[in-house]
């Protein structure tokens, strides 16, 4: 095994499948399928999901609420997606645990750092809710902040339909060249758009390795947790 812990990026998105918005059971039930197969391999996980797929503060804001307020909404989100993921799992018998940064003992567990990581070494799954706690923060963030808090060996950014990091989009440009390998500092030269660059800037300054690849292809999730080569690999050295 190359990856001893990993933190797996969940975009909101990938949680609605065809249908754009909302949760698809369906799809939801495929991903925790493919996360119990990498479990299997003897890799400890954490994930963070995304909330965009019911809510964004950005949004929020452009029809004029309050910044804080509309990503206080996004950060709720995120708690429901980790649910739905939580329940996905453990009805095909993998122990979960959701760890909200907001308090709500009644549906997760307060974030505790130490906490999160004992459930690790007990082999359960770890799911990272209501993002860091504070408004102006995205969830890409979240995952560089939690992989560094718990000492993940990499940063699994699971993309819907998007097999890596491109010198452009590859969807408007034909020439656009796929990454294997590319480092943060090339990264924020060239201003490629992965993640926020608070989340490049932690992840860079912390050595934390990403792995950006198309989890649409079954199996992709276990093989990034198993250090194949697949989509892009980010690393701190430039």
């Amino acid at each position: 095994m190359k990856y001893k812990r990993v933190l797996l990026k969940l975009s909101g998105e990938a949680l609605a499948g065809e249908e754009k918005t909302g949760i698809s059971a369906l799809t939801v039930a495929d991903i925790a399928r493919q996360i119990k197969d990498a479990k299997n391999l003897g890799v400890e996980i954490a994930i963070v999901c995304g909330g965009g797929n019911l809510w964004r503060g950005k949004t929020g804001a452009d029809m004029g609420m309050d910044r804080s307020s509309a990503d206080y909404m996004g950060m709720l989100a995120t708690v429901m997606n980790g649910l739905a993921v939580q329940n996905a799992l453990e009805a095909i018998d993998v122990p979960t645990r959701v760890l909200s940064a907001i308090e709500m003992r009644q549906v997760a567990e307060p974030y505790i750092r130490r906490r999160a990581i004992r459930h690790l070494e007990k082999g359960r799954i770890v799911i990272f809710g209501a993002g860091t706690g504070s408004p102006f923060f995205t969830t890409d963030t979240t995952a560089a902040l939690r992989a560094a808090e718990i000492n993940a060996d990499v940063i699994l950014m699971a993309k819907n339909g998007v097999d890596g990091v491109y010198s452009a989009d590859p969807k408007v440009d034909s020439s656009a060249i796929r990454f294997e390998e590319i480092s943060y500092f090339d990264v924020l030269q060239k201003d490629l758009k992965i993640m926020d660059q608070t989340a490049i800037t932690l992840c860079k300054d912390n050595n934390i390795d990403l792995c950006v690849f198309n989890m649409s292809e079954d199996g992709n999730i276990a093989k990034a947790c198993n250090g194949d080569k697949i989509g892009t690999t980010i690393t701190g050295g430039k």
